[in-house]
């Protein structure tokens, strides 16, 4: 199966025209036609219908293959072009706002490292797009599990460190003085939902109500919309303290006793990196005692 073929497909399908798809990649609309024609021939099925244009059964079934299978092929190219241009003594790192810890702090050396803070589901995707040399991405899983990450590329996974977790909530909140909390205490919560820069909630808490939604990744930001009562959330213990005593009393950090589960975070490697990255790698990862996997 030509890519070639495929991604003008993938831009018809979704474009619902033949002709803003030819826009966007710079074809003629005769082109695109042609390619559809001939995707269609090779694979002896009907992919699009022509009034509306839609996929059929046969070309919706084709897009769910199609994504993974174009962002292999991008993460192959990136891989290779990274071997052949990456700046001698320079690594970039992608990481996840709550990656950013005291580990990461103490590994980083003094120059040579560009530092970029993404929301987590955008890390692997950026280390399978060439964009960075490695990730380190966090979420929440039971002690000892790896996260569940996208399978977007072949890429080395190695556990870097497991945390204890604790809930941030204002110093007036019926809970505030706990010695530690269950999740099922809060069934009628309201929660803070920030998707970039916080712990999901679904894991955590499958009925969970949101009071807020918080859109970005500064974890001051939203420690401090929780401290003031605009919906609880879960963090890492040290977090959640230290927003809670930097807060002049406004907060509390009350630690999480059930469900037993951590914050866990991962290095992402595409394969085994080389000279600065292979370097930081080490260094993130010296002495870590959890697991390493490889994602085919």
């Amino acid at each position: 199966m030509d890519p070639h073929l495929l991604r003008t497909f993938v831009a018809v399908a979704r474009l619902a025209s033949f002709s803003a798809a030819a826009r966007e990649l710079g074809y003629t609309q005769s082109a695109v036609s042609q390619h559809i024609a001939a995707l269609e021939a090779d694979l002896r099925a009907e992919l699009l219908t022509r009034r509306p244009v839609a996929p059929t059964h046969a070309g919706a079934r084709l897009l769910e293959h199609a994504g993974p299978l174009l962002l292999r092929l991008d993460a192959a190219r990136a891989d290779v072009l990274r071997l052949a241009a990456a700046p001698p003594g320079r690594v970039t790192l992608a990481a996840s706002p709550l990656a950013v810890g005291p580990g990461l702090l103490a590994a980083l050396p003094a120059t040579g490292v560009t530092l970029r803070v993404m929301p987590p589901d955008r890390v692997p995707a950026a280390l399978a797009a060439g964009d960075c040399d490695l990730g380190l991405v966090d979420g929440l899983a039971a002690p000892s599990d790896p996260l569940r990450l996208p399978d977007v590329a072949p890429l080395k996974i190695t556990g870097v460190g497991e945390e204890a977790l604790a809930l941030l909530l204002p110093a007036g909140h019926p809970f505030a003085r706990r010695a530690a909390v269950r999740l099922d205490d809060l069934a009628d919560a309201r929660w803070l939902d920030a998707p970039d820069a916080g712990l999901p909630l679904t894991p955590a808490h499958g009925s969970a109500r949101t009071a807020l939604r918080y859109e970005g990744t500064d974890l001051h930001a939203l420690c401090a919309l929780a401290t003031a009562g605009h919906g609880l959330v879960l963090l890492p213990r040290r977090v959640a303290e230290a927003a809670a005593s930097a807060g002049s009393g406004a907060g509390a950090a009350v630690p999480l006793d059930a469900p037993r589960l951590v914050h866990r975070t991962e290095l992402l490697a595409p394969g085994n990196p080389s000279g600065a990255a292979a370097a930081l790698a080490a260094r993130l990862t010296a002495g870590s005692p959890y697991d390493h996997r490889t994602e085919q």
